[in-house]
């Protein structure tokens, strides 16, 4: 769900270590992003493209206009470039599970609210796996008064989302009866697509947000979801995102974070539930 670099077929020009240098400080300082040694070949392969996009001969020049694109529209190209975003339907699946026999079962008997936020969504599989779940699981009723907030960094990644049309690949991990409930075959030649119906799509607010700047929206939330998207930042830049997501918490809401994260070692107020699940006391 978070951004990660992956690896194409190396090109030319030469992507110097001091060139590397400048754009891995960019590219942490914009997002928190570590780009570690050894990853000098991908982020070549990557950035090549958006050489060919402005008609750039050399990473010296790249760098140059980075420098002077005061707009910030490149900087947010070259991001979207070097990031691919893993995700599936209802991947770590044991998150679905916890809400539907520990979250959703309070919140039939409440009158309140509830928001959920995605930080991290990527193209969408996420908050829509976790509409799918509410669909299903709540009355109708309840269900109306629930909104989810999904946000990302890459606006490749939002457009995608905002669309929500998935090839049968991606929708293989989606039960027959709730792919026939909830998706609309729109291409019926192989491979076929699905699109995300229209009560659903109206449950999720898409919006293009960088973890590390200020968060325009208000809390409390009851539940957020931030999963393998912190394995890319620094131990520092963790600490400070996992207490800022505390302060948006509602009490007694959890975070989940990816099984591969853990707040093992941060200064965190929050209390361990089970793997990849936090809790805000009440």
């Amino acid at each position: 769900m978070g951004p990660s670099i992956s690896s194409t077929e190396v090109g030319t020009p030469d992507l110097s270590a001091a060139q590397f240098a400048e754009i891995s400080g960019m590219v942490y300082n914009l997002c928190g992003i570590r780009l570690e040694a050894g990853k000098e070949g991908l982020v070549k392969s990557r950035l090549i493209k958006r050489l060919h996009a402005l008609e750039l001969d050399t990473f010296h020049d790249y760098i140059a206009y980075l420098r002077h694109d005061t707009s910030g529209t490149e900087l947010v190209s070259m991001i979207d470039s070097i990031s691919t975003n893993k995700t599936s339907f209802f991947r770590e699946n044991q998150h679905f599970e916890f809400m539907a026999a520990r979250v959703l079962p309070h919140q039939t008997a409440s009158s309140a609210p509830m928001r959920i936020w995605c930080a991290g969504c990527s193209s969408g599989e996420e908050p829509f796996s976790l509409a799918i779940l509410l669909a299903d699981k709540l009355p109708d009723m309840v269900r109306r008064k629930i909104r989810i907030l999904a946000t990302d960094i890459s606006t490749r990644m939002l457009t995608e989302a905002r669309e929500a049309v998935y090839d049968q690949d991606t929708v293989r991990d989606v039960p027959p009866l709730l792919l026939q409930k909830h998706f609309r075959c729109v291409e019926l030649k192989a491979p076929r697509k699905y699109q995300v119906n229209e009560r659903l799509r109206e449950m999720v607010s898409f919006a293009r947000l960088n973890l590390l700047d200020e968060w325009p929206m208000s809390g409390p939330f009851s539940v957020i979801f931030c999963r393998n998207v912190m394995i890319y930042f620094d131990r520092p830049t963790r600490e400070r995102l996992v207490n800022r997501f505390w302060d948006l918490l509602s009490p007694g809401g959890y975070l989940m974070v990816g099984h591969a994260e853990s707040l093992t070692g941060l200064n965190t107020r929050f209390s361990y539930v089970q793997p990849a699940v936090y809790g805000k006391q009440a």
